[in-house]
């Protein structure tokens, strides 16, 4: 026989980014109980809205499942004292259990005999379980903020105001901060009443008939379908952007999608600062053209039903208009700001109390981009380009436009250096120089903005390490790994002829040279590199590539990204297509392991080379290893690694035919140099020894 179960927690106005992980949490938590109390079901589905979390559980088992568990004891020479009868262990051991000696069975495991004892457990009455076993989900739940109210010590993400707990039709008897549970849920706070819920088959549809759609998918299917009706129906394309459908799912019970209209003298603004202040304050959805322009028309979503949308939509247009203006007045004011007179207002805005001002932060990314610029051979116009983006490229932060949409750093840069007569590349490449500021976004298109960029990051990331600012499991506050990433993905996608090592003596020797700092290089160096090498092992394994193979290439070095990737793809072709490629892994492996006992500093003797297949192994490598050096210097991997493979039959028929051991220790000290050398060009590719099979 079996019950649904029906738990929902009600609650004052919850934020709605909050809303989705908690659904998600009391879905898992409820699942979780469940599987330990032994309680078999046909499944947990989850609700949320903004004053509700609840799950239902489909054909919960009206009794525990009854459990046999047989268990290890001591073995039977222990068991056993020398007249046969039961020692002290053994019957510690029974009474540990709760069972008699009578009860014990020998079995064999890994040629010893050992007792065992069997323990049954009737199941009990799941009923006699929920109380206690919702009580605990509800007080084990977290939230990223949590509040306590009234006398009550217990901590939620907002003041529960009803429950409602039930067992097929039976309410299950439990109280939280006063709140007793019963089977009367609430309706829409304004279009709905309180309601019965007779049993738990019976909430959705009970809580449909007062103007609540408990089901998230529903409703985001409701609202997208609303909005894309309106689209086809006006014409437009109405700008839907995921994180704010996600907000605005969790911000209604029963959404209803209206538009309205603006001012079209706001157009004059940029399109950037109208949408995001629509967006960010508002909670509006632009529109635009076929073209991607934007029109003066915005859509939201009321949380109600369809009556009186023409009054409701002029309030919003009213409101719209007090945003759009501010808008329109920051961004008149912030014309009259001369960039110079900005860079001034920098020197007072703390960046980090040890790094010092923004300012100084400018400096030090000036100082970093010129060397890399030189490093990247570019030519003096663009070099100059990237100077004078560095110089400018944080000026916009003391804009009011800025400080009231803190997003548009970089946007608004762009357009007042446009504005101000600045070359366009340097005002494009303000706005680069933020990119990438996300996994899958853009990177810089320009010179300017890929080099500041690089820049901005680094100096970010050095200086944040040199005084002891690192990520340490999920505390990243300066959001360094996304900044390495960053740099990594630009590094990668234009193919840049620069090292990680390069920019971090460039970025180290600037904040040595500024900060006057001398003592953090070589350990700082260490950190940087293997922080950075976590961030390449991402990027591997999100390109498909084998564990083994990430560890293979990377054992190698990273330090060029475009190479390692390439090295990695290469490898991974080869391990999939080759079918003898196992017999080159194995054969350059072997090679490896002796190589380790070589003596570091002997040079090959030619002369000693006494056996054929020695010397074809010497000459074979000989006659690759220029080639060979020359396809990784060109960062062509395959080849480098089609050069490599050829070694295979030249090895195999070294270790058939020669000992490299030999007595003679000339003889040998000259065998393992030969194999320490031919070594040395395979680690160049990857440690072999790494791949698995």
């Amino acid at each position: 026989m079996s019950k649904d179960i029906l738990f929902e927690i009600g609650l004052e106005e919850i934020p709605a980014r909050f809303i989705r992980a908690a659904m998600e949490q009391l879905q898992e938590r409820t699942a979780k109980w469940l599987e330990a109390s032994r309680i078999e079901h046909g499944g947990v589905t989850a609700y949320a809205t903004p004053r509700r979390l609840s799950v239902l559980v489909k054909d919960a088992a009206e009794k525990q499942a009854d459990v046999s568990e047989e268990v290890k004891g001591p073995s039977r020479k222990i068991a056993l004292d020398a007249n046969g009868d039961w020692s002290k262990a053994a019957l510690g051991f029974a009474r540990s259990q709760g069972v008699e000696p009578e009860q014990f069975t020998f079995k064999e495991l890994a040629g010893v005999e050992y007792i065992y004892a069997t323990k049954n457990s009737d199941g009990v009455e799941t009923s006699s379980l929920l109380s206690e076993g919702l009580t605990g989900i509800v007080n084990a739940m977290t939230f990223p903020k949590n509040m306590r109210w009234g006398a009550y010590d217990f901590k939620f993400v907002r003041p529960i105001r009803w429950l409602v707990a039930l067992f097929g039709q039976e309410i299950i008897n439990l109280e939280i901060t006063g709140v007793k549970a019963g089977n009367v849920s609430r309706g829409h706070r304004f279009l709905g009443t309180e309601t019965v819920i007779a049993q738990p088959a019976d909430y959705v549809e009970a809580l449909r008939a007062q103007h609540v759609l408990v089901d998230v998918k529903e409703r985001e299917e409701l609202i997208l379908n609303q909005i894309n009706k309106l689209a086809a129906d006006k014409e437009w394309t109405i700008a839907i952007k995921e994180d704010l459908l996600e907000e605005v799912l969790f911000l209604v019970e029963t959404p209803t999608v209206l538009f309205g209209t603006f001012d079209e003298s706001f157009l004059n603004i940029p399109q950037d600062v109208l949408i995001t202040s629509m967006r960010e304050h508002q909670r509006y959805f632009p529109v635009l053209d076929s073209a991607g322009k934007l029109l003066p028309f915005f859509v939201t979503v009321r949380n109600g039903n369809a009556e009186s949308l023409d009054v409701i939509a002029k309030g919003n247009e009213k409101v719209l208009r007090a945003r759009l203006s501010d808008a329109k007045f920051f961004y008149e004011e912030d014309q009259k700001l001369q960039i110079s007179d900005a860079l001034a207002k920098l020197e007072s805005i703390v960046y980090q109390v040890e790094l010092g001002s923004i300012g100084d932060k400018v400096r030090r990314i000036r100082a970093i981009a010129d060397r890399l610029a030189a490093k990247l051979g570019l030519s003096p116009a663009a070099a100059a380009e990237v100077s004078r983006t560095a110089d400018i490229c944080k000026f916009d932060l003391v804009t009011q436009m800025v400080g009231e949409f803190p997003e548009l750093q970089g946007t608004m840069g762009e357009d007042y250096a446009r504005k101000a007569g600045e070359a366009e590349n340097v005002a494009k490449g303000i706005f680069e120089h933020y990119q990438p500021r996300f996994a899958g976004d853009s990177v810089p298109s320009t010179e300017a903005g890929l080099v500041v960029s690089l820049a901005d990051k680094i100096d970010t990331i050095v200086g944040s390490f040199s005084i002891g600012v690192i990520p340490t499991g999920s505390q990243d506050p300066y959001a360094l790994r996304r900044q390495a990433a960053g740099i990594v993905q630009m590094l990668l996608e234009h193919k840049l002829p620069v090292s990680l090592q390069e920019i971090f003596t460039a970025a180290v020797e600037v904040h040595e040279s500024l900060r006057g700092e001398k003592h953090f290089a070589p350990e700082l160096r260490n950190n940087l590199y293997e922080f950075f090498g976590l961030r390449v092992k991402r990027l591997l394994s999100d390109d498909n590539i084998r564990y083994d193979v990430v560890e293979a290439v990377t054992a190698a070095g990273f330090d060029d990204i475009v190479d390692v990737v390439g090295r990695s793809r290469a490898l991974t072709e080869a391990v999939s297509t080759q079918d003898d490629f196992k017999i080159t892994v194995d054969s350059l492996t072997r090679v490896s392991n002796l190589a380790a006992k070589a003596a570091e500093g002997v040079a090959i003797q030619p002369s000693l080379l006494k056996e054929n297949a020695e010397v074809k192994l010497y000459e074979t490598w000989q006659g690759i290893h220029e080639p060979y050096q020359q396809a990784l210097s060109a960062r062509d991997a395959a080849e480098a690694l089609r050069i490599l493979s050829g070694l295979k039959d030249a090895v195999t028929g070294f270790f058939d035919s020669v000992m490299v051991m030999a007595e003679d220790e000339q003889i040998r000290s000259n065998r393992l140099a030969l194999l320490a050398g031919v070594d040395a060009d395979s680690r160049s590719f990857a440690d072999f020894g790494k791949l698995v099979w």
